[in-house]
């Protein structure tokens, strides 16, 4: 219906117009209202600002994100019925799960028992309407990781929102490669393209606000539904992203999601590592993170999250890297990106034990 430059001139202004749309609808949440997401003194996780902002980040990726999921029938009316896939509807219905779970901790601070029930639950719905995770014959076992991966990711997207800026450029670049995905593959699905750049455009927007010294967080109301979104994309796109070559790779299908998602996996991991090393549960806040480690070695927060935009945008280019060159997954490859996933890995990790907190600092993070 639309040539190739018709389409790239949609897809922009579509960005351009969210991103424009995003600065005003949180513009309108500073100006009106700064209540939401602050608790009680006695009731605040520990965060690395001493101060209490707003978080409205949340709400305003859902509506956008709403607003996306509705553009798509006004800009290709001849294929509105697309939006009503059982996995997009699933996709909302788990996001939405997943928002109003975040919105509730925001408001209430709910119950861990309580959080992980409703993650669970976005899980199964995203398994029942058609996204699953196909890397074992045995249907339980795909079942069974694909509900380990949207939990985790859940929880690793609201722990890496720990200082100003990470997780939402880390989120950007996530989508940014899932975009990369569907250009390289040749496979660009207009409901898909939509939602990828009208979410992207409110990260965009909410940066403006969350940049270092942010006025605004995006709360457990943006990190749970950017959680199960970007779940989602990870099974779609790179999960069960498709060989070139028609063969089942499953090296390929388990390096891919490592390296798009390698920051939060990264993070999680050294972070629950050190944590159950010093005999404290890894779910309990601290500021003990690779970005609080990076902090302590002399980098002020704006250079924490250069540093986490640039390995991003690292992630990003060796994901095109993969699409684009690489037919016939061979051992060699598998061995390049594990050892640069490893390298990430241990890089960081020895930052946090050779790093040392200031006594405050230290105090926070005990249980």
């Amino acid at each position: 219906m639309y040539s190739g430059t018709q389409l790239f001139l949609i897809y922009s202004g579509l960005f351009f117009a969210a991103l424009v749309f995003s600065l005003l609808i949180f513009s309108l949440f500073m100006r009106f209202a700064r209540t939401l997401g602050i608790r009680e003194k006695d009731q605040m996780l520990v965060r690395w600002s001493s101060r209490s902002k707003p978080a409205f980040g949340g709400i305003g990726f859902f509506i956008l994100f709403l607003v996306s999921f509705t553009l798509h029938g006004v800009i290709f009316p001849g294929e509105g019925s697309a939006a009503l896939r059982p996995e997009l509807l699933g996709l909302l219905a788990a996001t939405s799960l997943g928002f109003l779970m975040g919105l509730a901790d925001d408001a209430y601070n709910t119950k861990p028992l309580l959080k992980f029930l409703v993650q669970v639950a976005c899980g199964a719905i995203l398994v029942a309407s058609g996204t699953c995770i196909d890397l074992f014959e045995k249907q339980w076992l795909n079942v069974a990781i694909t509900i380990f991966w949207v939990v985790g990711m859940m929880n690793s997207i609201n722990m890496l929102d720990n200082m100003d800026g990470i997780t939402t450029v880390v989120s950007m670049a996530i989508l940014a490669a899932t975009v990369v995905c569907m250009i390289t593959t040749d496979a660009v699905d207009p409901v898909y393209m939509v939602l990828m750049v009208g979410t992207m455009a409110s990260l965009g927007g909410f940066l403006f606000f969350n940049w270092n010294p942010s006025r605004m967080y995006m709360g457990d109301t943006g990190s749970q539904f950017l959680g199960v979104l970007l779940a989602f994309v990870g099974i779609r796109f790179f999960w069960n992203a498709p060989s070139p070559m028609g063969s089942w790779e499953p090296a390929r299908q388990f390096v891919l999601p490592v390296l798009v998602f390698l920051l939060p996996i990264v993070d999680t991991t050294v972070v629950s590592i050190n944590r159950i090393a010093r005999g404290h549960s890894p779910f309990v806040g601290g500021r003990d993170h690779t970005t609080h480690h990076l902090s302590y070695l002399g980098l002020s927060d704006g250079q924490v999250a250069l540093t986490f935009i640039g390995l991003s945008l690292l992630n990003v280019f060796l994901t095109f890297v993969v699409f684009r060159f690489v037919d016939a997954w061979r051992n060699l490859h598998t061995l390049i990106f594990v050892s640069y996933a490893l390298l990430v890995f241990a890089t960081l990790f020895i930052i946090t034990r050779r790093s040392k907190a200031p006594l405050e600092d230290e105090e926070q993070t005990q249980p």
